[in-house]
Order: C-alpha cells, then sequence, then structure tokens
C-alpha cells in the first residue's frame, strides 16, 4: 500500500486495511489452535452444531469428517443419540439423507422462536441407493440397507454415519424384496420378502454385525405365510411380526423358540402398519392420535395429555413418522402451506415428546420444530436412530 493511500484512509477515521486483519485474527484466535486441542473442544459439543462448525474453514471441516474426532468421543464417553432422517423428494424423487442441525443464531428471535431450535440438513456429496422403510436399521454408528425393494436382492450397503460413505457388507444368504429388519444385541434378524414360496430354512436370516456373517434361523411355523411381512417390532427382546391375513409370529432368539399369535386379535387389528415405534418395550401407533398397547390387559390405549401438540391434517397424502430418539418419541409430519396454494408446497414438522409416570397414559412436548420446507408431493419420510460409540 502507498503512503498517499494510508493517509487518506487514516483522514476518513478508517482502521488501515491491514490493522482490520490483525483484528480479525484476535477476535477469531480459536481457528490458530493446535489440531489436538481443537480435537479435544469439539468432541464435548453436540453433534448438532457440527454442520455449523464445519463452514467456519477447511480445517474445522477436516478435523468434523476425521476418525480421530469419534475416537475421542468415545474415550470422554460423549455417546449422543442422532437423528437421520431419508427423504424421497421432487422432480426426480432420488434419496436424499438429512441430519438435524441446531439453527443458525442468526434467525429472527420471533421466528426462531415459532420454528423450534432445529432443523434438517441435507447431508452433501452422499449418493444413496435406492432404500425402502423396511430395508432399514441402525446398529451402532451405521445405518444398514437390506435387500432390494420391486426387485429381489441380497445385496447388503452399509451407510457410515461418522464419514458419511457408504461400503457393502457381505450379502444375505437368500435374495429379498421388501424384507423386514429387526435388531437385538448387535444381530440383524431379516425375515421375508423371499422370491420363493416361504420355506421354514429360508424365510429368516441373522447377521452378526461383529462377526459379519450371516446364519439361516429355521421357522417351523411359516409354512402357509405370504412371502411379505407387513410389520414386525422388538419389544422384550421378542420380535412379532404380522402379515396380510395371517396369523402372527413371535420369535425369541436369546431361547431360539417360536411362537404363534392369534389373528384378529386387539393387539393386530389396531397396530397401525404405516406408523408405528417402539420406546422402552412399550408400543406406540399413530391413528388419528397416539395409541398404546398394554400386553397385561391385552388392550390399546390413547395417550393422554397431548398439550402442545398439533393436530395433523386429514387430508390425503399427509404422512405422519414415529420413532424411538434417546427414550423419547420423535413425530414427524407434513403440512401443506395454505398461503401457497393447496398441495403445492409442504413443510415437514417435527415434536419430541417425553413420558411421565409408569403407566405411561401420559406425554409431555419437549419440542416443536419447523424441520424443512419442501416441494409437493414428498414421497416418504423415514426415520432412524443412531447411538454413537
Amino acid at each position: 500500500m502507498s503512503l498517499s493511500t494510508r493517509s487518506s484512509v487514516a483522514m476518513n477515521d478508517e482502521e488501515p486495511p491491514i490493522e482490520k486483519e490483525k483484528l480479525t485474527a484476535q477476535a477469531y484466535p480459536i481457528s490458530s489452535l493446535p489440531d489436538d486441542l481443537l480435537l479435544s473442544i469439539f468432541a464435548r459439543v453436540s453433534r448438532v452444531y457440527y454442520p455449523i462448525l464445519s463452514l467456519v474453514s477447511k480445517s474445522f471441516r477436516s478435523l468434523i469428517a476425521s476418525p480421530e474426532l469419534y475416537e475421542t468421543r468415545s474415550l470422554l464417553g460423549r455417546t449422543e443419540s442422532c437423528l437421520y432422517v431419508c427423504l424421497k423428494l421432487p422432480p426426480d424423487f432420488n434419496t436424499t439423507w438429512f441430519t438435524l442441525c441446531r439453527r443458525p443464531d442468526q434467525t429472527h428471535k420471533k421466528q426462531k422462536k415459532s420454528m423450534g431450535r432445529n432443523l434438517l440438513v441435507p447431508i452433501p456429496s452422499l449418493e444413496s441407493p435406492p432404500v425402502h422403510s423396511s430395508n432399514l436399521v441402525a446398529v451402532g454408528s451405521k445405518i444398514y440397507n437390506i435387500g432390494g425393494d420391486a426387485k429381489s436382492s441380497s445385496t447388503v450397503s452399509i451407510l457410515d454415519c461418522k464419514s458419511h460413505t457408504w461400503c457393502e457388507a457381505p450379502s444375505m444368504l437368500v435374495e429379498r424384496s421388501y424384507p423386514v429388519s429387526n435388531v437385538i444385541d448387535g444381530k440383524i434378524y431379516v425375515a421375508g420378502g423371499c422370491e420363493e414360496e416361504c420355506k421354514s430354512s429360508n424365510w429368516i436370516e441373522v447377521f452378526d454385525s461383529k462377526k459379519q456373517t450371516w446364519e439361516l434361523v429355521s421357522c417351523p411355523l411359516v409354512d402357509g405365510w405370504v412371502t411379505h411381512t407387513r410389520k414386525s417390532a422388538v419389544i422384550d427382546g421378542n420380535i412379532f411380526m404380522f402379515a396380510r391375513l395371517c396369523a402372527g409370529l413371535a420369535y425369541m432368539p436369546k431361547e431360539d423358540r417360536w411362537e404363534a399369535l392369534s389373528v384378529l386379535t386387539s393387539f393386530e387389528l389396531e397396530w397401525e402398519s404405516l406408523c408405528y415405534c417402539v420406546v422402552d418395550n412399550v408400543l406406540y401407533c399413530y391413528d388419528k392420535g397416539i395409541i398404546w398397547y398394554n400386553p397385561k390387559v391385552g388392550s390399546w390405549f390413547k395417550l393422554k395429555s397431548l398439550i402442545g401438540l398439533p393436530k395433523f391434517d386429514d387430508h390425503v397424502g399427509v404422512k405422519v413418522k414415529m420413532a424411538e430418539y434417546g427414550g423419547k418419541m420423535v413425530i414427524f409430519w407434513d403440512k401443506y402451506l395454505p398461503s401457497w396454494g393447496y398441495k403445492k408446497n409442504k413443510v415437514i414438522w417435527c415434536a419430541v415428546k417425553r413420558f411421565v409416570g409408569v403407566e405411561r397414559f401420559w406425554g409431555r412436548l419437549s419440542g416443536l420444530m419447523l424441520c424443512l420446507q419442501s416441494p409437493r408431493n414428498i414421497n416418504s419420510c423415514l426415520l432412524f436412530l443412531l447411538l454413537f460409540d
């Protein structure tokens, strides 16, 4: 810079540019800290802030994506429940993955309060294979995409949620389409979807995520079942499965024992197959309201005290999804924006509920947030819970 330029700047009572650079460096000294110290700091921060921190600089982005960060979190005991959402959005309906992130502070205070503290942010540069809700399960920090959808397949792909990359896992022993998958003690039980006739020898198989091996499980009660299973859930370490117009099945892995369930019971009939979840071994589902099943009396009950939870639209096409989230229930639903015209654009809302009382009759709203604004025709909303090591 010339002397005349410096004089001109000084006469206008402005800081010379070189001085501004010094002030900027002093205002943000954290960027000059050693990587080891930064890793220690980041490991103590909730993961919902990571997408924002990764925007600070390339070095921050590299550290947040590094395996060393998660090793440090593990050593510090900073395990955390993280929510991942999978959507198929127009116009091409390709699979897009999102994670929950803290809303930036730049949002207007009144607007931020009405929209909640968090929002869904897409995971950048993540090309996903085709997925379906029944094909997906989470074990540790990995999401398994198992089998095929319309076309049978034995392939298994894994989304590593630490590095946000896909890799292949050992293939199943049987090709399947739309199988149901459940996790017990780190093992994945995959049932149904066989292209051939259901047989006791091939209907279900189990994957040991530690050994990375598949093994067939004999099911002597499966004869006469239809190919596809409509709904399944793990309650008290047992897998309950139902197919259309068939008696249900229960499998007890610890005892390697099967039990036939009566057809057309209250348990089966009122269990809504499109929207349900299990929280602390209690089965909940949504059907014009949240209900829960009490196995002691064999009846469903309406969840009381839903103060603060908006009434979901009853329009055709509105989707509601539920999942367990760190001992709480998370509910996602989409809603049309009337100001933009009916069925033109939607927003996706999220509510988190915690339960009060031993008998679980009461639910209390912990948080309500506007997560995503999207074009019309949201195809699916799939929820996954991960516990990071």
